[in-house]
């Protein structure tokens, strides 16, 4: 047996937790750029220290380890939403700054972006599988609500906004910088990864969102447009 394999071996022994932190990075990047149906578990064994067989050993087979790999990439960026503190700051500079963290997120994962894309193909299927997932994502609304009622008893922020209505508009504004950054280049000739562009959309996005938010921001009631 080569020295390789005996170290591979003693790795999968010793430390089964580091394997499958190995074969997820992998499959990460395979299902983010491939989809489900065009990933395929010998490519993924071949590019991590272990074997198909371990891999169906850890997780059970290709769609267990892509329901994993949603799983993980899930808990990474809303762990980080609420480890950075967001809430424990004042409304303006915390909403300003999760703003800010979630743009330079999704710009820096673009592989969290495709995994979104790529289940939302799938109709969500099977992110429902993934248990506790409704739950886990609730934290960063309940940052949200945090700094949106503080914001309000201190007279920055204006009342009746909801709190997943915000954090669907920040997404879907850091998202799209990603989401569509190779068929905006080609259909207008404006790169959006280039480093200005990203510095400059960032400043639009936080400008349009704190604005939105803003105490002194009226907004009409979409029932009250035929009154005009």
């Amino acid at each position: 047996m080569s020295a390789s394999k005996l170290q591979q071996d003693a790795t999968r022994t010793n430390d089964p937790e580091a394997v499958r932190r190995d074969i997820l990075e992998v499959a990460t990047r395979e299902f983010a750029f491939k989809g489900l149906s065009g990933a395929r578990i010998d490519e993924i064994a071949a590019q991590t220290n272990t074997s198909k067989r371990m891999i169906y050993y850890y997780f059970g087979g290709k769609e267990q380890l892509y329901r994993a790999v949603l799983a993980q990439a899930y808990q990474q960026v809303r762990s980080l939403e609420v480890s950075g503190g967001f809430a424990q700051l004042a409304p303006r500079a915390g909403l300003e700054a999760l703003i800010r963290h979630s743009f330079d997120y999704h710009d820096s994962h673009p592989e969290f972006v495709r995994l979104v894309m790529n289940e939302n193909i799938h109709h969500g299927a099977h992110l429902a599988q993934v248990k506790g997932m409704r739950a886990r994502n609730e934290s960063v609304v309940a940052v949200l609500e945090t700094l949106l009622e503080k914001g309000v008893e201190q007279g920055v922020f204006r009342s009746g906004i909801e709190p997943l209505d915000l954090h669907v508009t920040i997404s879907a504004l850091c998202f799209y910088n990603v989401s569509n950054r190779y068929t905006v280049k080609l259909n207008f000739g404006f790169d959006m990864s280039e480093k200005h562009a990203r510095e400059n959309r960032l400043e639009q996005i936080v400008a349009i969102i704190m604005a939105w938010v803003g105490a002194n921001t009226h907004v009409l009631h979409p029932l009250h447009v035929h009154t005009l």
